[in-house]
């Protein structure tokens, strides 16, 4: 794995890639998550596609970025990114929020996106009639909302704060640990409120995307059994449901597979 920054506008973009002889692919994490919530994924796809992912502006260690934020910002950062690398085109994918981000970039800049896979997320989240964006927020990503406004006397109370949540404790692995490290800035999250409230406020008013395929978790973000997106509607976006993951272990954990065989099949 290697490091690396991007100017872009407001600051510099750090980039995570994973070494491979293939095609680029660039993946955008979620709303709370940082660039190695990939690294699983990555590894399955053993140097088949070179993965790109950065810590999105206002987290980890791109939270040095002072704005904009919101999904235009993201989608030129994504662009960015290519441009580094010199690609004309190129296929995204993206968790979460990070699936809004990639509908926005296909959106934006057509012509410089080849192919998207969305995973648990980028369908829209509409805000109900008077409610505000904090609310939506709280009520939608819970403890992970909660945590940026905690501190935390040290790094094992930080990992141990996400241990107590079911959907990452029950299956934990040292992904998790590097996942959830990453984000630990000394006394708490790294990721900035200002920048999380920007891109909610943006998912919350997305339009629907295009139909990009899109891989569905049955179970949700604190391992329950609905999932972040109810049953009707993963089937309505004929989404692919992987088997007995939820909303994170789609990504670090043993949907880690199946993300990687159908990133292989984009490019």
């Amino acid at each position: 794995m290697e490091e690396f920054d991007v100017a872009v506008d407001g600051g510099q973009l750090r980039v995570v890639a994973w070494p491979g002889d293939g095609p680029v692919v660039i993946a955008a994490h979620g709303i709370t998550a940082n660039a190695v919530s990939w690294a699983a994924v990555a590894r399955e796809l053993g140097g088949s596609v070179r993965l790109v992912a950065p810590d999105l502006r206002g987290r980890a260690r791109s939270s040095g970025i002072t704005g904009p934020f919101g999904m235009a910002a993201h989608a030129a950062d994504l662009i960015a990114i290519a441009d580094h690398l010199g690609l004309e085109r190129v296929a995204l994918t993206g968790h979460s929020m990070g699936g809004f981000v990639v509908t926005e970039t296909a959106r934006l800049h057509p012509s410089r996106v080849s192919s998207v896979l969305l995973v648990d997320g980028g369908l829209p989240l509409p805000l109900p009639p008077g409610v505000d964006v904090d609310t939506a927020l709280h009520a939608t990503i819970g403890p992970a909302m909660r945590r940026l406004s905690m501190t935390f006397e040290s790094a094992d109370a930080y990992l141990d704060f996400f241990r107590m949540n079911p959907a990452l404790g029950k299956y934990w692995s040292p992904d998790v640990t590097d996942y959830v490290l990453r984000d630990f800035n000394g006394t708490g999250s790294s990721c900035l409120l200002d920048a999380v409230r920007a891109d909610a406020k943006d998912m919350l008013t997305s339009p629907a995307p295009a139909p990009f395929p899109l891989l569905g978790a049955p179970r949700g973000m604190q391992d329950e059994e609905t999932g972040m997106y109810p049953a009707a509607v993963l089937a309505a976006a004929s989404a692919q449901i992987v088997p007995d993951v939820n909303h994170y272990t789609i990504l670090l954990g043993k949907g880690a597979v199946v993300v990687a065989e159908r990133i292989r099949a984009l490019v």
